[in-house]
């Protein structure tokens, strides 16, 4: 090999580990600026992550929230509503409450013994008002309580005395010595009775 040729072939390896030695820096370098690079994108996904989450969690905590007021209203609604049909229903048991005194006076006054023509009248119109006052609590869904000869029920009875007759069951009422009444399926008064035992 001549000089001129061996300088040549020199000349290329020198150029060859020339190139080598610096295309090895330039990909360091190159994935040393693409590692920050990636480092900051992996934070900000997983920065992204924890927002989502938390906001999939707020939304979760509201819907459950709003779930619950939803039930709360419908519940509350519900109770309104029965009580207004409650108060439509039992609406008249004050005014029979407060009337009931008076129709036990009337019938009280109803059991005198008509001696002449007058009291006879008098007598007659009063059965008249009295009918009319059972029927307009009937209309109402108010009615007697009935007691004689029915078994004793301390929900609709209240028991005043007790007596021991022959021929008559045991826990039969004998005598009431005041109405009840009811108010469809409430008890506005218990019949006060006299009950075997």
């Amino acid at each position: 090999m001549t000089e001129e040729n061996k300088t040549e072939q020199e000349f290329e390896n020198t150029e060859a580990e020339t190139s080598k030695q610096a295309e090895v820096p330039f990909e360091e370098e190159r994935s040393e600026e693409l590692a920050p690079e990636m480092d900051e994108e992996s934070a900000l996904q997983s920065d992204a992550q924890l927002k989502i989450q938390d906001l999939e969690a707020k939304i979760e905590e509201l819907d459950n929230r709003y779930l619950r007021l939803q039930a709360d209203f419908d519940n509350a609604k519900r109770r309104a509503r029965l009580d207004m049909e409650a108060s439509q229903n039992y609406r008249a048991q004050s005014l029979a409450a407060d009337l009931l005194p008076a129709l036990d006076n009337l019938e009280r006054a109803m059991k005198i013994e008509a001696d002449n023509e007058q009291t006879k009248t008098l007598l007659q119109g009063m059965q008249m008002i009295h009918s009319g006052i059972l029927e307009a609590l009937k209309k109402e869904g108010i009615q007697e309580i009935e007691a004689v000869g029915k078994e004793f029920d301390p929900h609709i009875h209240q028991a005043v005395m007790q007596v021991e007759e022959e021929g008559v069951e045991s826990n039969i009422v004998v005598e009431e010595f005041q109405k009840g009444y009811m108010l469809k399926d409430r008890v506005i008064r218990p019949s006060m009775v006299k009950v075997n035992q």
